[in-house]
């Protein structure tokens, strides 16, 4: 069986007010730092991960240091973990796309499935990335439990994946900064023990 223990990165700026932040590279927030440590010591007292597997992005990046430290296990990039590439849309306000490109916008909510973001991605990429990604660690893990850190986006995909659930679902599904969720897969089945976890964040308001 591998277990994953899967997290979102913590707080940033462009979460709320919501912006496209995808491939921007944004430190974590006093808040974010904060989130981090309070998951690493839940994680550390209820896991030990053979390796933690991250984003390249920084805050992600930060995030899965904070879990490393704190049980032990090595730091791992992965590419296929990455955010969305919002392209034309990058660090734009959703209030700015939405008056530039109404209907578009409303489609990526009502219809995420068949949307491309102008000069950067579908969800049908972000899926295969996604699976790409978790079919490496269950090779490299057969028998093991690993940490993998990510978007809410790759986060969602992943989920929508192992659940079998189609990408029209995508908004069916919240990751909270630094929620947790609990993948096991055993064989071809796989099981959803828990999904965007938060209390252990009480202690950072």
């Amino acid at each position: 069986m591998t277990k994953i223990i899967l997290v979102r990165h913590g707080h940033v700026e462009g979460i709320d007010p919501p912006r496209f932040r995808g491939r921007t590279e944004l430190p974590l927030t006093d808040l974010g730092v904060r989130q981090a440590g309070l998951t690493a010591q839940r994680i550390g007292r209820a896991w030990k991960p053979a390796a933690v597997y991250t984003s390249p992005m920084g805050r992600c990046v930060a995030t899965a240091e904070a879990i490393a430290l704190a049980t032990g296990a090595p730091l791992r990039l992965l590419e296929d973990l990455n955010d969305l590439d919002y392209g034309a849309w990058q660090w734009r306000t959703y209030a700015d796309v939405k008056a530039e490109a109404p209907r578009l916008f409303a489609g990526w909510f009502a219809a995420p499935h068949l949307v491309r973001f102008p000069g950067g991605d579908s969800l049908q990429d972000l899926a295969a990335r996604a699976a790409d990604a978790l079919r490496l660690v269950r090779e490299r893990h057969p028998e093991g439990l690993v940490v993998m850190v990510g978007h809410d986006s790759v986060n969602r995909a992943l989920l929508l994946h192992v659940l079998d659930q189609p990408l029209s679902a995508y908004w069916r599904l919240v990751q909270d900064p630094c929620g947790i969720s609990e993948i096991d897969i055993i064989d071809a089945r796989s099981r959803v023990s828990r999904i965007n976890e938060t209390l252990h964040l009480d202690a950072a308001p």
